[in-house]
């Protein structure tokens, strides 16, 4: 069930400014019966304001109205015309032990999936396009010991996303009337 933005506060302006049962306020704001009746009597919530629901779009007057009328109504909260924003995952963190093996990373894509992009490639492993540059052009201050490694064996990122990456970019390759390069063969690493 979803709760009125500050369920106390709003609890407490309809207690102050609405003639509604201890209940049809209860259910409204997700709380107990008896903690709207020591609101009531002053025992809790002291110092908080009323937070006026019908001036934050939560309710309507009139459902207030309605609800006033009848003691077995129960108040609706208004569905929000702005949807919540989404969370961007912002900067991808690597962990130091980690941060030497993402040009080992980058060489396993540049060569396994040439058909990602540089944009692509920074966003799975966190890196800078001007990495990318110097492991392709080996120009990289360790470009003798880069030897290629798959990203997700080390860490770096999920199969998933790299899954969906490929994926995107073969729909991009489509779209241009491109070919879309085989699927590489893996090595299997010996663990033993």
């Amino acid at each position: 069930m979803t709760l009125p933005l500050m369920p106390k506060a709003t609890a407490v302006w309809l207690i102050d400014k609405t003639a509604l049962t201890f209940e049809q306020v209860a259910d409204f704001c997700g709380m107990h019966p008896l903690e709207i009746q020591a609101i009531a009597d002053g025992e809790v919530a002291q110092g908080i304001m009323g937070y006026d629901p019908v001036a934050n779009s939560q309710v309507t007057a009139e459902d207030i109205q309605r609800c006033e009328a009848d003691p077995n109504g129960r108040l609706r909260l208004m569905v929000s015309s702005n949807p919540p924003p989404k969370k961007s995952r912002g900067g991808r963190y690597t962990p130091v032990a980690k941060r030497n093996d993402r040009p080992d990373a980058i060489a396993f894509l540049l060569r396994n999936f040439p058909q990602l992009t540089e944009i692509q490639l920074s966003k799975l492993l966190g890196t800078t396009k001007e990495t990318i540059q110097k492991v392709r052009d080996r120009n990289h201050w360790n470009s003798p010991n880069i030897k290629p490694r798959d990203p997700v064996i080390l860490g770096l990122c999920k199969q998933s996303d790299l899954n969906e990456a490929v994926a995107q970019s073969n729909e991009r390759l489509v779209k241009e009337g491109r070919a879309v390069p085989p699927p590489p063969v893996l090595e299997t690493q010996d663990m033993s």
